[in-house]
């Protein structure tokens, strides 16, 4: 089909599609993480209803590693490989009134679990 008659039938069933100038994807389950670099992505707005389209190869890592290869997650530590969020850490520290590294230490023993570790430090 033509492009630019797709493109009309599209803005006459009130569908905007857009070019969304992504760096990297990742998709995270619970087993792995998918990781897309250089995808590409397509934003399509149907009344309301955003759909988005990832085109690219992923590469499967372990799960939550994906922003520590990259260093992309904003939130967690960029300690040794910890996966426990500065957010948390900040959390359990404030809660019990411990060092940021004595409530990492907590989180970390606990597998992340913000009310065991508050529960250990009180």
């Amino acid at each position: 089909m033509n492009p630019r008659k797709m493109e009309q039938m599209m803005e006459q069933m009130g569908i905007d599609v857009e070019d969304v100038d992504a760096e990297e994807v990742i998709i995270r389950t619970s087993e792995y993480d998918l990781v897309f670099d250089d995808a590409e992505v397509t934003k399509m707005d149907a009344r309301g209803q955003e759909t988005y389209q990832v085109i690219g190869s992923p590469e499967e890592v372990e799960s939550g590693a994906a922003g520590a290869v990259e260093g992309a997650d904003a939130g967690a530590s960029e300690d040794a490989g910890s996966a426990i969020p500065d957010a948390d850490v900040e959390i359990v520290a404030t809660r019990t009134g411990v060092s940021e590294d004595e409530a990492r230490e907590a989180l970390e023993e606990h597998d992340g679990d913000l009310a065991a570790a508050v529960e250990a430090l009180e």
